[in-house]
């Protein structure tokens, strides 16, 4: 695949784009990186995305993709020649979709509460995010069928939506001196964010703890500055 042929509009600091070069990765596709800035947001991001104005974005022969799993599906539906990133089977094809929508509706934003919440109000976040993981810890066991992911063999959609979190659970963990993955609590779920940290289609594009936990003060900053 020719690498004008396929551009993505993303920022090295957000776990959605994390998931489209993964998928991206899986499939051994190359592709152009077009970093995003924000601030001001570029003319090709509010072109590619007129409705959110949010990244990531992918550009498939100049045709735009929005949104990271629609993305992350697409790519799956085009690509073909490389392991499946979703089931096949339409049953489990929806049980996987209902678990990364979990993923997004429950640990997304109490992940970005403990980023912003005030002292007290973390603590409730915190337990939010604890349960959420002991039921991914069940899920991981039942759908992995004892293989390394949730995907089985492979990584899979699942696998994708959870493991993009990883380095911004490792943030909330530092910024807080509070450890939320855990062996005594989750032991299936800390085996398994070894194993896919060192997955070839992911090494190397999870970002950096000790950057992130950077930008994280930077936008926590900003967001204490617009609250005031």
């Amino acid at each position: 695949m020719p690498r004008n042929d396929l551009k993505l509009i993303g920022g090295w600091y957000s776990p959605f784009v994390l998931r489209v070069q993964i998928a991206l990765n899986i499939k051994s596709l190359d592709y152009e990186n077009i970093e995003e800035t924000l601030n001001p947001k570029s003319d090709l991001l509010l072109h590619s995305n007129p409705v959110h104005k949010q990244i990531p974005v992918l550009l498939h022969a100049h045709k735009p993709i929005c949104e990271s799993g629609i993305i992350v599906q697409y790519i799956d539906q085009i690509w073909t020649n490389a392991p499946s990133i979703l089931p096949q089977n339409a049953y489990d094809r929806a049980n996987t979709r209902f678990w990364v929508s979990y993923i997004d509706d429950k640990l997304v934003p109490s992940m970005r509460n403990i980023l912003f919440a005030e002292d007290e109000a973390k603590k409730k976040h915190f337990i939010e995010v604890e349960e959420v993981l002991e039921v991914m810890e069940d899920v991981l066991k039942k759908q992995s069928d004892g293989k390394a992911f949730f995907g089985g063999d492979n990584i899979g959609f699942i696998d994708i939506a959870f493991g993009s979190l990883l380095s911004w659970l490792s943030v909330i963990e530092e910024l807080n001196g509070r450890k939320v993955l855990v062996e005594a609590k989750v032991p299936a779920l800390v085996k398994w964010a070894e194993i896919f940290a060192d997955n070839p289609s992911v090494k190397g594009v999870l970002p950096e703890t000790e950057k992130l936990i950077e930008y994280a003060k930077v936008i926590q900053q900003r967001y204490a500055a617009a609250v005031k």
